[in-house]
């Protein structure tokens, strides 16, 4: 082959390459839209749901609001278990949690740091730290096995046990629940529906798009899916997390539910990774990195997040601080030792 055809194909060849990798960058970037969109639309549709059919407000952020905040984390973890990107479902799963904590609940502490009531939080902060430090020992084991999938799934039952019971305490000392929500019009019926269907596409093929992009990312720049999940696909299905504290913070909302991050956490660490292991059929292996870095980093944003605030019953402005420095030298880490 002359010379010149072999330059033209090498150069065609690499501009191919660009285009493919441009194409995964913005399916990768859709992934995270559709993701963001679609957990919004699900959540307000959800409440709404619950409203009108007379459900407390409390019960309905315990559990429904909850759980549908935590399902991008949800699906793109199960996706990437059922896929053999097993990896990528627990650096997300946990990872998620270490950015709820070091990022997002970081921002809001140095924003609004505030007293609380301890007993709002007690029961929260210990099974949280109980699935971390479950979490952390089975790391040492190299594998999430049945055994500890099903205490995290204990764990889970009495994280909801415990959020039910202390609606139905709260409602029994306003004299009674909350009287349903009127509906005014079919537009508003039909209007809900649509955003509940949209939202739940939204979140599946936005969490498809993200694992398989993610993963081909992963593939083209020589990243591990370890990093990949525990950065890029853990900050984005965090995102509706992230945008509900700024705006919090926006209208100075000193009521932000620093409760609701924790259990969205709690949910991140009892129920998606059991259900990973479920759905690939097997016990999940945890990468020594991951195992040495990943997991303790989990379990230690956690420790400072809830520890000190449920020995002196507050929040305080340099707990956030000090969480902003330990997740930025765990990214520093995480980056290091690709």
């Amino acid at each position: 082959m002359p010379m010149d055809g072999f330059f033209l194909l090498e150069i065609r060849r690499k501009e191919d390459e660009k285009m493919e990798l441009a194409m995964i960058i913005f399916l990768f970037i859709v992934g995270i839209v559709f993701i963001v969109k679609g957990g919004d639309y699900f959540v307000d549709a959800a409440s709404w749901i619950a409203e009108v059919s007379g459900i407390p407000k409390l019960i309905i952020g315990a559990t429904i609001v909850s759980l549908a905040t935590t399902l991008p984390e949800m699906l793109v973890s199960v996706m990437a278990a059922a896929k053999g990107s097993v990896d990528m479902a627990i650096g997300n799963a946990v990872g998620s949690v270490t950015a709820n904590i070091g990022l997002i609940m970081a921002i809001s502490l140095v924003c609004m740091p505030g007293i609380i009531k301890r007993s709002d939080y007690l029961i929260k902060s210990v099974l949280m730290l109980a699935a971390a430090a479950l979490i952390v020992f089975s790391g040492f084991k190299g594998e999430t096995g049945m055994a500890v999938s099903a205490a995290l799934l204990v764990i889970f039952i009495l994280f909801l046990w415990e959020n039910i019971a202390s609606a139905k305490r709260s409602m029994k000392a306003e004299e009674g629940g909350e009287e349903k929500k009127q509906i005014s019009g079919k537009k508003e019926v039909i209007t809900n529906l649509i955003k509940f269907a949209v939202g739940a596409v939204g979140i599946v093929w936005g969490a498809d798009l993200l694992v398989d992009n993610g993963s081909a990312l992963a593939t083209m720049i020589g990243i591990p899916e370890r990093v990949i999940g525990v950065t890029i696909i853990a900050v984005g299905t965090s995102l509706p997390e992230l945008i509900t504290t700024i705006t919090a913070i926006i209208k100075k909302q000193s009521s932000l539910s620093v409760g609701n991050i924790l259990g969205a956490n709690i949910i991140d660490l009892t129920l998606i990774l059991p259900l990973s292991a479920f759905v690939s059929g097997k016990a999940l292996p945890i990468a020594e990195t991951s195992a040495r870095l990943d997991l303790p980093a989990c379990l230690v944003v956690g420790c400072i997040a809830v520890i000190p605030a449920m020995i002196f019953q507050k929040f305080q402005k340099w707990q956030g601080i000090l969480l902003l420095a330990v997740y930025a030298v765990y990214l520093f880490l995480t980056l290091g030792a690709v």
